[in-house]
């Protein structure tokens, strides 16, 4: 039978979020239902209360989370009542054309459940990133359940969901970091202190973390930064290239979303360096570069979408690190929450008070 959970909901453009009761149906074919455990507070969820992603009001936010599944529909034999998981907003299909390159991070086709969960007047809602995790239940397509080791703390694995698991990987995967680079991170919040993580995992010898909050300079050097460069007193450039010998990093990543922050780390890579883009612009946003600069400097511009995270590959991977004692997923968590505080938390993100605001279910 249908469950009756209570939910944040955005229902208006700019208007507060508030908890609601909403209808999560029996899972179909391909579909689970999961019980949340612990969700994320992340950027991406406001900008679905601003409208900046689309306008399908109402949405159930939340998507960065973990739990356990409760029931899965027909045909489903990734995942069994009772597993412990983290959700993802990428579940590959396994048939595009990037699945069948070999290039399933890349997938053009990713699912999401099928059914629709509702207000209790019937209302359809719109899930963040087909997730929809705060919530005490969500129904997502059963590929979007990673079965991760039960002992790991559901507060701090759930942030693989989305922020963390894109700044690791900007570093692991996008940007190809390896042992001995020298690497230069733009902006120290979630992103880029997991960038940071990323790095030193990868076996980096000289991280730079770039900002112009010293209290996030401070942070950055708890997940590793070997230096820190506070963007308000030096120019960043130049201060890079004093810190690899006057060669600029290896590997610069963008963490910010920012065309000045991009110029910035386009020209603070050495000679045929990779710059990364993981920062999410606006749509208005643009880059303007010289054509003679991007010719001769050589190298790679990449962006990163979630990190080019394979999340059955990574997720339990992560999480085996973690409970290692080499993956600091704790550091994360700033606070911890009840559902009915997420408007408050937006706030304290925006003046960048917290690394992660994290709902506990």
């Amino acid at each position: 039978m249908a469950s009756v959970v209570r939910g944040v909901v955005a229902l208006a453009k700019g208007a507060p979020v508030t908890v609601e009761e909403i209808v999560i149906p029996d899972p179909g074919p391909g579909e689970a239902v999961v019980a949340l455990a612990a969700c994320g507070v992340c950027h991406t969820d406001l900008h679905y209360r601003e409208g900046g992603i689309n306008d399908d009001f109402p949405f159930l936010l939340g998507h960065e989370a973990a739990g356990r599944v409760e029931s899965i529909g027909p045909d489903v034999s990734s995942v069994a009542p009772g597993d412990f998981v983290v959700l993802n907003w990428r579940a590959v299909c396994g048939q595009c054309r990037a699945c069948r390159r070999g290039r399933p991070w890349y997938c053009f086709a990713t699912h999401n459940a099928t059914q629709k969960m509702t207000l209790r007047d019937g209302t359809p809602l719109s899930p963040a990133l087909g997730i929809g995790a705060f919530a005490e239940k969500t129904l997502v397509a059963a590929g979007q359940c990673t079965k991760v080791d039960p002992r790991a703390r559901p507060e701090a694995v759930g942030l693989l969901g989305c922020g963390v698991m894109a700044g690791l990987g900007a570093s692991m995967f996008t940007g190809g970091v390896g042992p001995g680079d020298s690497v230069a991170v733009f902006g120290c919040g979630g992103v880029g202190c997991a960038a940071i993580a990323g790095a030193r995992l990868a076996g980096a010898r000289t991280v730079i973390a770039v900002d112009l909050d010293a209290g996030k300079l401070a942070l950055a050097t708890q997940f590793g930064a070997t230096h820190i460069v506070d963007a308000s007193t030096a120019d960043p450039v130049e201060a890079i290239r004093e810190l690899t010998e006057g060669n600029g990093a290896d590997v610069c990543i963008e963490a910010v979303g920012h065309p000045k922050v991009m110029e910035q780390a386009f020209y603070a890579r050495d000679l045929a360096g990779t710059l990364v883009q993981v920062g999410v612009p606006t749509p208005d946003m643009r880059i303007d570069l010289p054509m003679i600069d991007f010719f001769g400097r050589g190298g790679s511009l990449k962006p990163s979408w979630y990190g080019d995270c394979l999340p059955s590959r990574d997720f339990p991977m992560l999480v085996d690190l973690y409970l290692a004692g080499r993956l600091d997923l704790d550091l994360f968590v700033s606070e911890t929450i009840a559902l009915d505080a997420v408007e408050d938390a937006f706030g304290r993100m925006q003046r960048g008070e917290v690394l992660r605001s994290v709902v506990v279910l």
